[in-house]
């Protein structure tokens, strides 16, 4: 019988369902027998997480890493490393890369750091959220190739990984391709606070979007599943320094204003309300990183769209305001993940300089 992709999907439910597909695993075990199960990446160096030939689909990853630096470094605290290792994957033999993220960033938080936290789709875990887990799954027709890359340049990195996926004779047209993207503004394009910082955090108008921070920006037939917003505070005040209040903005299929889904604030865009000072995780969404007294420090945020995926047919804009009408100048950051039909619009990541956490 011809293994296909196939119409079961993975709930419990569904488990009993036989299925023709060959469990396969890509890992970094010791081909010597011994003990070493790890890549050893110097500076500039890159290692190979999975290439295989045929039609497929990748299931689940696992990877930790650590230098002599992070070894040492308790609790999950901010360091450049997961800035400079980068997740790159490509379907198809395709020339641009379909996932291209900061390594730390892909998995779920931002800023450098690491925290346990549990969603459907992606997962940090003890110790202090160093083993990064990932369950989208990831259809290919002909081909998979996934790497991690080192722009560490002072040590070398340990690399330890699972990739596990399925063997299929054939992928059915109507199958999409997984993408992940990253991207950064900072600071965002604010304006200068005035006298009042009511007027400042909630006053005035937005009728347009143009300057909203954008997650997304993709063209062709798909649907987004989701986002990981990254925010640092960069206004110094002793003021009311909520980051917030930004209405969530996803123009469809040529939008022009208003745009076809219309959001209410930061905070309810990944439905948690009232300027969220607690850490929390769920499914599908949740705050990672709460940022601290007066929100000053590192906020991680996720919103996954599973059970109601964002569709476009012919291009799609996911956009938010850094603040009320876009008035904050903060550093933002994203990852974005979708499925669409190739090609995909071209990207690529951003060089390790401008990536490295805000300090």
């Amino acid at each position: 019988m011809t293994a296909a992709y196939g119409p079961h999907g993975s709930s419990l439910r569904d488990l009993p369902r036989l299925r023709h597909t060959r469990r396969r695993r890509s890992s970094s075990w010791d081909r010597t027998g011994g003990n070493d199960d790890r890549e050893t990446l110097g500076p500039g160096e890159t290692a190979t997480l999975l290439d295989v030939a045929g039609a497929g689909v990748v299931t689940h990853i696992w990877v930790t890493v650590a230098t002599s630096r992070t070894l040492r470094n308790p609790r999950g605290k901010a360091d450049d490393l997961l800035r400079r290792l980068t997740l790159k994957a490509w379907w198809d033999g395709e020339e641009h890369p379909s996932v291209a993220v900061p390594l730390g960033d892909f998995f779920g938080v931002g800023h450098g750091r690491t925290t346990n936290f549990v969603s459907l789709p992606l997962q940090m875990s003890p110790e202090d959220g160093k083993a990064f887990n990932c369950w989208f799954a990831m259809p290919f027709g002909s081909g998979a190739r996934m790497e991690i890359s080192s722009e560490v340049d002072d040590a070398d990195v340990l690399v330890y990984f699972y990739v596990d996926y399925e063997e299929l004779d054939a992928l059915d047209d109507d199958i999409g391709r997984f993408h992940a993207q990253w991207r950064r503004q900072n600071p965002t394009q604010g304006v200068t606070p005035g006298p009042s910082n009511a007027a400042y955090q909630f006053h005035g108008t937005n009728l347009t979007g143009t300057d909203n921070y954008t997650i997304l920006e993709a063209e062709g037939h798909g649907h987004y599943v989701g986002c990981v917003l990254n925010i640092q505070n960069r206004r110094r005040t002793r003021l009311w320094n909520w980051y917030g209040e930004g209405d969530d903005m996803i123009f469809i299929d040529g939008d022009v204003w208003p745009p076809t889904l219309h959001g209410t604030g930061t905070e309810d865009y990944v439905n948690t309300a009232w300027c969220p000072t607690q850490s929390y995780s769920a499914p599908y969404h949740g705050v990672t990183l709460a940022g601290g007294k007066n929100w000053r420090g590192p906020v991680s945020l996720y919103r996954f769209h599973i059970e109601d995926p964002v569709v476009f047919e012919r291009s799609i804009r996911v956009s938010i305001e850094h603040g009320h009408a876009n008035k904050r100048s903060d550093d933002w950051s994203s990852v974005a993940y979708w499925y669409q039909a190739e090609p995909h619009r071209a990207f690529d990541l951003a060089p390790a300089g401008e990536r490295l956490p805000h300090q």
